[in-house]
C-alpha cells in the first residue's frame, strides 16, 4: 500500500492509495475524493491522509485483517503505530518484520503524529459507512459521547452552557509545548541575511502578515491593495491590506489552505518592503507580464512563479549566512506573527482572522502569555492597601 499523486484531465490533483498491485484502493479512494472536491480541501491534505491511510492498510495487510476488522481494533493499531519504525512500516518492509518495544526505547512516533494517523483513519471509515461500504457498528466502535468542558470556551455555544458532542475513543494524550515561534532576533538576522529585496518582503510577509508559503507564493498583484483608500480599486477595506484568495488554477501549485477569503492589514515596514521589491522587479523584463507577486528574478524560468517549496530554501539558505544555530522555517515565522499579535492583546478572534484559521480553537495555542506578560499584570493589581485607600 502506498500513497500516490493523481492529476485529472482537468487539471486538478489530489492523492490517493494504490495497492500492491498498483490498484486504486476503492475505499481510499472515495474518502480522498470527497475530501477534495466534495469539501473543497486541499491537495496537501489528501497527500497527508493519504499516507495515513496507506500505513493502516498496509498494518491490516501484514497482520491478516480486513480494514473493517482493522477499524474495531484501533487500540492494537496504534501500538504498532507508536513502535513500528521505517524498517517495518515502510512500503518496502517486510511482512515479517519485528517491532520492538520496551523499556528505554524511543517510540517511532510521537502522540501528534499517532493522533493525525487515526483522525485519517476515522474519516476514511466514517465515509465508508456513510456510503454502504462498512456496517454503522463501526461507528461505535470510533466514538463515544461526550462533553465539551475539555474545549476552550470561544469554540463552545454562544450561551456558554455545556453541551455534546462526539469524541475519539482513541487519541493519545500529547504533550504541552510552547509555540515553535521565531524569535524577534532571528527575524532581524535573517532580514539582514537577504540578498533581495524580495527575498527581505517574504520574510515580512510571514512574520508581520502571517500568511503561508502557499498564500504567500498565491498572491497576485491584484491581491496588494497598498492605497490609503481603495475604493478607487473597488474594495471598501481601508488603508494598506493584502487579499488572501483560494485560487485552483495558480501554475505553480499555491494553495490558500482556508476557502474564506480573507483581507490582513500591512505595516509600513511591509508596505516599504513592497515599494523596494516593485523596483527590483522592474529590472527584469522577464517578469513584466506576471500576474503572480513573487516571480523568480535570478534563476531560470526567470519571470515564471515562486513555487511554495523554493521558500523553505530560501529559508535555509539565509539561516546559515545569517549563522543561525538552526534554519528557520516558514510556519515559525507564521507562529511569531501569531504569537506577537496574542502578546499584544488581541483577542483570539483577531488571532484567528488574521491567520485565516476555521476555528478559534486552532488559534487557542497562541494565547499563552510571555514571561514579560504574566509579571505586568501581577503588578498591575492593587495592593490591599490600595484597595482600602491607606495612602501610608
Amino acid at each position: 500500500m502506498r500513497a500516490f499523486p493523481v492529476r485529472l484531465p482537468s487539471g486538478a490533483r489530489y492523492w490517493t492509495v494504490l495497492d500492491e498491485g498498483l490498484a486504486v484502493v476503492p475505499v481510499a479512494d472515495g474518502f480522498l475524493r470527497q475530501v477534495r472536491f466534495g469539501r473543497d480541501g486541499a491537495e496537501s491534505t489528501t497527500k497527508s491522509y493519504a499516507h495515513s491511510i496507506a500505513l493502516f492498510l498496509r498494518w491490516c495487510a501484514r497482520t491478516g485483517r480486513t480494514w473493517q476488522a482493522g477499524a474495531g481494533q484501533l487500540g492494537l493499531f496504534m501500538t504498532w503505530l507508536a513502535h513500528a519504525g521505517p524498517a517495518v512500516s515502510g512500503v518496502s518492509a517486510s511482512a515479517q518484520g519485528m517491532v520492538l518495544a520496551g523499556p528505554g526505547r524511543a517510540p517511532a512516533r510521537g502522540a501528534r503524529r499517532v493522533n493525525g494517523v487515526l483522525t485519517a483513519v476515522r474519516g476514511m471509515v466514517v465515509h465508508a459507512v456513510a456510503a454502504g461500504q462498512a456496517s454503522g457498528d463501526l461507528v461505535a466502535l470510533l466514538y463515544e459521547i461526550a462533553d465539551d468542558r475539555d474545549l476552550p470556551g470561544a469554540a463552545r455555544g454562544e450561551d456558554g452552557r455545556m453541551g455534546w458532542r462526539m469524541r475519539a475513543r482513541h487519541r493519545l494524550r500529547e504533550p504541552e509545548t510552547p509555540v515553535d515561534r521565531a524569535s524577534d532576533a532571528e527575524i532581524v538576522a535573517l532580514l539582514h541575511a537577504c540578498l533581495s529585496a524580495r527575498d527581505r518582503l517574504i520574510v515580512l510577509l510571514m512574520a508581520r502578515a502571517g500568511l503561508r508559503r502557499g498564500e504567500l507564493c498565491g498572491l497576485r498583484r491584484s491581491d496588494v491593495h497598498l492605497l490609503a483608500d481603495s475604493r478607487p480599486l473597488g474594495c471598501e477595506i481601508a488603508r494598506a491590506h493584502l487579499h488572501v484568495v483560494r485560487r485552483d488554477d495558480n501554475s505553480n501549485g499555491a494553495w490558500a489552505k482556508s476557502r474564506r477569503q480573507r483581507a490582513v492589514p500591512v505595516d509600513f515596514l511591509t508596505v516599504r518592503a513592497f515599494d523596494t521589491y516593485a523596483l527590483e522587479r522592474m529590472a527584469v523584463s522577464a517578469a513584466a507580464g506576471s500576474d503572480f507577486v513573487l516571480v523568480n528574478l535570478f534563476r531560470a524560468p526567470v519571470g515564471a512563479p515562486m513555487r511554495p517549496g523554493a521558500i523553505g530554501d530560501l529559508l535555509g539558505a539565509a539561516s546559515r549566512r545569517s549563522g543561525l544555530a538552526a534554519a528557520v522555517t516558514p510556519h515559525q515565522l507564521r507562529h511569531a506573527f501569531g504569537s506577537s499579535a496574542a502578546d499584544a492583546g488581541c483577542g483570539i478572534d483577531v488571532v484567528a482572522d488574521l491567520l485565516g484559521h476555521a476555528s478559534v480553537s486552532s488559534s487557542q495555542v497562541y494565547l499563552h502569555p510571555d514571561p514579560g506578560r504574566l509579571r505586568a499584570a501581577v503588578d498591575a493589581v492593587p495592593s490591599p492597601r490600595e484597595q482600602a485607600g491607606v495612602t501610608r
